[in-house]
């Protein structure tokens, strides 16, 4: 039996079978969006995707204020009565109806902006996605907050391998950019058949007795944060877009989609699994601290070593997946952005805090003066071109890191001094990462690019499981995230290894109860 201030058995297995389930979840959603890449694409022409990123650049904001944060808001909830679980659907549900209607009105200054015509049915279609997207959002929740992480992974997995059927028949018949627009629609339907099938309820009428002022605070200021958010995190491309152009800013979106975008694809379904959790530990400052360090340490070492190996080996990096030629510039541009997603990964422990205390005040002021940061950074590198508007990028998280456990220490009970370790042993590994790929990546600049990536990231990792054996503190931190690997591990061969009514009863109160 673990002791308390590990959290317990039953709870750590929880989580780390919730990491097994999403991530392998993910690994097949990926899956089948490289599989529909490669099939549509074959199909389609790049004006039929160009048509469709359009629109979802523009209506993408409005999807912020689809949820309005009452998903996380009902997450990180103590109790959700039913009522409230009622209220919450009816609300989600009526944004994104008004949403669907706004876009629907808004289609032909959609068209306008972009001086194209056939945006309006496109954009009037895609706009009933913002319905369906409410109507499952409580839904969502309601699997998550129950910790049914098998069931939210099937839902990921199974809506957009469906949606492509219909997708791939309406292209190879010459349906051109439809059959991207009933891709979207039939993804979005499909999942919410399947969440509403796997919640196992229906919502009852809307309750005027059932106050949510609590819930709705809560929820704007994580629309706040995300508005706030949304626009920091666009001004580098902003800048460079006024200031040097299409090409400068198209190396720039190669590096930053190369490696932002797997990067997201990992933190979010581990913050979907870790605020449930320490929402429940949240009047058990021990366990929730061993909790917020465990994850810590999992999430920051294990991403800290790919980035700093990435941004090490940028070279042979960029010719293996984009090539050489008229992409060798974005070499040092996704060295840097690499950077700042290390910096960036230590932050992000602090987001959980802040949701599962309910701080989110707190964290509109801290995205506030960090958003100002970041801009101001990207405004003084911008003198030095685009690689300095990177170097602005990367600069700025590694000072506002730190001023995110200062700030959270001045609002809640948090093991800071133990925070600001992990996060100087997380630094201290992906350095040495970087260091050694570099080092490697130079030295074989002249064979294969694939072959010099491949060594690079193979030292690193020799030279960083050395450092595991020699440097005590960074043992224990290796010693634990092999200990959530095997948790990770352990439900998988259990069902296979598990037999009888008392396996069947296990795995039943495993996936339907509360585990504390």
């Amino acid at each position: 039996m673990k002791s308390n201030v590990e959290g317990g058995p039953s709870l750590a297995n929880q989580a780390a079978r919730g990491v097994f389930v999403t991530m392998s979840g993910q690994a097949l959603r990926i899956a089948v969006q490289v599989l529909s890449v490669a099939i549509l694409a074959r199909l389609l022409s790049p004006e039929d995707y160009g048509l469709l990123a359009m629109v979802a650049a523009v209506i993408g904001v409005a999807d912020i204020f689809r949820d309005f944060g009452l998903s996380t808001a009902a997450i990180q909830a103590k109790t959700l009565s039913r009522s409230q679980r009622n209220n919450l659907f009816w609300i989600n549900s009526s944004i994104g109806f008004l949403l669907s209607i706004l876009v629907w009105i808004s289609a032909p200054l959609i068209a306008a902006l972009f001086h194209q015509p056939s945006l309006v049915p496109i954009a009037q279609s895609l706009a009933w996605t913002f319905l369906l997207n409410g109507m499952a959002t409580q839904y969502r929740v309601d699997l998550n907050r129950n910790l049914r992480f098998t069931r939210l992974a099937t839902a990921d997995v199974v809506a957009p391998l469906v949606a492509l059927g219909p997708a791939a028949g309406l292209a190879a018949a010459g349906a051109g950019y439809w059959a991207l627009v009933a891709q979207q629609l039939v993804q979005y339907a499909v999942m919410l058949v399947i969440v509403v099938a796997g919640s196992g309820w229906l919502p009852g009428k809307y309750s005027r007795a059932t106050s949510m002022d609590g819930m709705l605070r809560f929820g704007w200021n994580i629309v706040a944060t995300q508005l706030i958010g949304y626009a920091s995190n666009n001004a580098d491309s902003v800048v460079i877009g006024l200031r040097f152009g299409a090409g400068p800013l198209g190396e720039y979106n190669r590096a930053f989609q190369l490696l932002m975008s797997p990067l997201n694809q990992v933190r979010s379904p581990v913050t979907r699994i870790a605020i449930p959790i320490l929402a429940k530990l949240r009047d058990d400052e021990a366990r929730y601290s061993a909790f917020l360090l465990r994850g810590q340490s999992a999430l920051g070492h294990s991403l800290g070593f790919v980035l700093g190996a990435g941004a090490g080996a940028c070279v042979p990096l960029t010719a293996v997946f984009l090539g050489t030629g008229e992409w060798s510039g974005v070499a040092p541009i996704l060295s840097l952005l690499a950077i700042a997603g290390i910096f960036q990964v230590l932050a992000f422990v602090g987001y959980w805090v802040y949701v599962t205390r309910g701080l989110t005040r707190n964290l509109v002021q801290y995205t506030i003066v960090s958003s100002v940061i970041r801009v101001l950074f990207i405004l003084l590198g911008s003198q030095w071109g685009v690689i300095g508007v990177a170097a602005g990028y990367a600069v700025a998280p590694a000072l506002t890191w730190p001023l995110s456990f200062w700030w959270l220490s001045r609002c809640t009970p948090l093991p800071v001094r133990r925070l600001y370790g992990g996060a100087f042993r997380i630094v201290f590994m992906s350095a040495a990462a970087l260091g050694t790929s570099w080092g490697v990546s130079t030295a074989l600049a002249h064979v294969p690019a694939v072959v010099a990536l491949l060594s690079a990231v193979s030292a690193a990792l020799i030279v960083c499981a050395a450092l595991a054996l020699v440097v005590p503190p960074i043992r224990r931190d290796a010693l634990e995230i092999l200990d959530v690997a095997r948790r990770m591990l352990r439900p998988a061969r259990s069902r296979h290894a598990q037999r009888g009514p008392s396996a069947s009863t296990a795995a039943s109160s495993t996936d339907q109860k509360d585990p504390l």
